[in-house]
Parts: structure tokens; C-alpha cells; sequence
């Protein structure tokens, strides 16, 4: 046998010694606990139970992370797993309005292991309470929640509409979810996935005539108004709007003001003439007021 393959022998023989030691400490380590149980079951039980919490575990399917986590929950120093009280930690979790839900499980003998499901913001709103010294930013979730929001990327929260038409009220303490957010989730979501080029136009998101009309009112960058109606099919009205929008470029002198979607086969438009831009000290003669033209154009079926 070579000098090489020697080396191979005792390395292989080496390594299966290495392996039966540490299954050998291993059993024997296992047989001690277990004489242990046997002989003091009750001393062993209370030790366990005594032993302070040394490790949380969080799985989570959006942003928020430990440091969030074990500041919402605020474990007292020392405390042991058997002395949590998992119902209100979870209610803790909860009342941040980013939570979803919660589920909290013993590990023993000292880990906590918390999974939480987050809510994601569909659109935003600006409020500011008496105490507030500004306007501060709420996020609003499918499901009408309102909460502050912990862990998003600012440019995210950027691309978000703001919601208008809507009044926010608090009970105990926390808001009030927004009713009927549900269309207005639908429409966003179905403009980001199918239209982003307009969704990325939309500033503000209008529910005040969504009780009354069952309409959503939409203002874009540009100022134009385009109003969806939530009886009729929103990936139609996103098509005939785009259809609009396009015809409309061809002609760079007038500018749409009002798009109403919701009449159904008809599409009211009015547009306003493009006023080229006039010195300041050109004379009165030489202005020209933007005018308003209701025209009536024929939808543009979706396929």
C-alpha cells in the first residue's frame, strides 16, 4: 500500500472513531437525563419550567423583524417559558394593526417561536389628531385596517395612492378599519397588475361617493378625474381608459379633465384646451382661458 493510501486508511479510521465518540457521549448524556427523570421527575419538571427564556424565534411573511418583535412583546428579564402568557402577548402582536395574525408556541426548554402573517398596504391617507404636531401618514390595508407601518421601503410607500373621502374615527384607543375598501383594492390591484403605466400615474383615490353613486374617483398627476364604477367590470373600464388616454395623445392641444367610466357603453370626456404658456407681460388680449368641451366617445372593448 502506498504512502497515500495509508494516509486514507488511518484518516477514514480516525473519523469513524470521532463519529462513535460523539454518538457515545450523545447516549450517555441521554442516559443520565433520563436516570435523572426517573429517580426526581418533580425536580427535574421544575427546573425546566424555571428556566428563563433565552431565544425567540420569529418567522414572518412581510417586514417587521425580532428587534420589532421583542419590543412589542416586552418579555420581563428572567421570566420562564411556563410563565407567559401567550393570549395577551398575541394580543400585543396584534394591536399594531401590521399583524394579521399571530401564533405563539413553547419550545422547551427556553425558546419562544412566534410566526406572524402581515398585512400589506394598498393605499395611504394624511391625518393629524389635536396632540399631533404635523400631518402624519397612515397605511391602509385591503381589508379597510388603518395602522402607522413599521419596516417598508420609503420608495414603496411612495408609489402608494392617497385615499381620500373617507373619515377616520377611533374606538378605545385605535382606528376604525375604512369600509368598503374592498373594490377599492380590487381597482388598485388590478390597475398595478394590468395597467401600471396608469397605475403609476394615480395620486389620489376618492370614496366619497362610494355609498351613494357605488362609484371611485381617481385623480391622476396631471389633474385629470376618471371615475370607475364598482358595478362594472374593472379590467374593461382600465382598457377603455388606456384606449382614451392614447387617443387623446395624438392630440397634444386639448388635455382630458373628466373620464367617467361608469356609465357603462358610452364614455363621457370633457377636455380642456391647452393654454401655451404667455409671458407675463403680454397683454390681457393675447390670454386665453382654458375651455371645458363634454364629449361622448365610444368605448373600446377589451379582448
Amino acid at each position: 500500500m502506498s504512502t497515500e493510501g495509508r494516509r486514507r486508511v488511518w484518516f477514514g479510521l480516525l473519523k469513524s472513531g470521532a463519529i462513535l465518540g460523539v454518538l457515545g457521549a450523545l447516549t450517555w448524556g441521554g442516559l443520565q437525563v433520563a436516570a435523572t427523570l426517573q429517580k426526581n421527575p418533580a425536580k427535574s419538571t421544575e427546573a425546566i419550567a424555571s428556566a428563563p427564556v433565552k431565544d425567540l424565534v420569529l418567522l414572518t411573511d412581510g417586514v417587521l423583524n425580532q428587534a420589532w418583535v421583542n419590543h412589542a412583546l416586552a418579555l420581563p428579564k428572567n421570566t420562564s417559558l411556563m410563565a407567559l402568557d401567550l393570549f395577551q402577548l398575541r394580543a400585543r402582536l396584534l394591536a399594531s394593526g401590521q399583524v394579521r395574525s399571530a401564533t405563539l408556541t413553547r419550545s422547551f426548554p427556553t425558546t419562544l417561536a412566534v410566526s406572524i402573517s402581515e398585512r400589506m398596504p394598498v393605499a395611504r391617507l394624511s391625518a393629524q389628531e389635536p396632540e399631533d404636531p404635523a400631518p402624519r401618514t397612515l397605511l391602509v390595508a385591503r381589508d379597510g385596517v388603518v395602522y402607522e407601518g413599521v419596516g417598508y421601503d420609503p420608495a414603496m410607500i411612495q408609489t402608494l395612492p392617497w385615499l381620500a373621502g373617507v373619515k377616520l374615527t377611533r374606538v378605545g384607543g385605535a382606528f376604525q378599519p375604512i369600509t368598503g375598501m374592498g373594490p377599492v383594492a380590487e381597482l388598485l390591484a388590478k390597475a398595478k397588475l394590468e395597467a401600471e403605466h396608469l397605475y403609476g400615474t394615480w395620486r389620489v383615490v376618492s370614496l366619497a361617493r362610494l355609498d351613494s353613486d357605488s362609484e371611485i374617483e381617481v385623480t391622476t398627476r396631471d389633474a385629470t378625474r376618471v371615475t370607475f364604477g364598482i358595478n362594472e367590470d374593472f379590467f374593461r373600464q382600465l382598457a377603455n381608459l388606456d384606449a382614451i388616454l392614447d387617443a387623446a395623445a395624438a392630440h397634444p392641444e386639448k388635455m382630458p379633465r373628466e373620464i367617467n367610466l361608469a356609465v357603462g357603453a358610452q364614455v363621457p370626456v370633457a377636455f380642456s384646451d391647452v393654454v401655451p404658456a404667455v409671458p407675463a407681460d403680454a397683454p390681457a388680449a393675447g390670454r386665453t382661458a382654458p375651455v371645458s368641451r363634454p364629449l361622448v366617445l365610444p368605448t373600446f372593448p377589451s379582448h
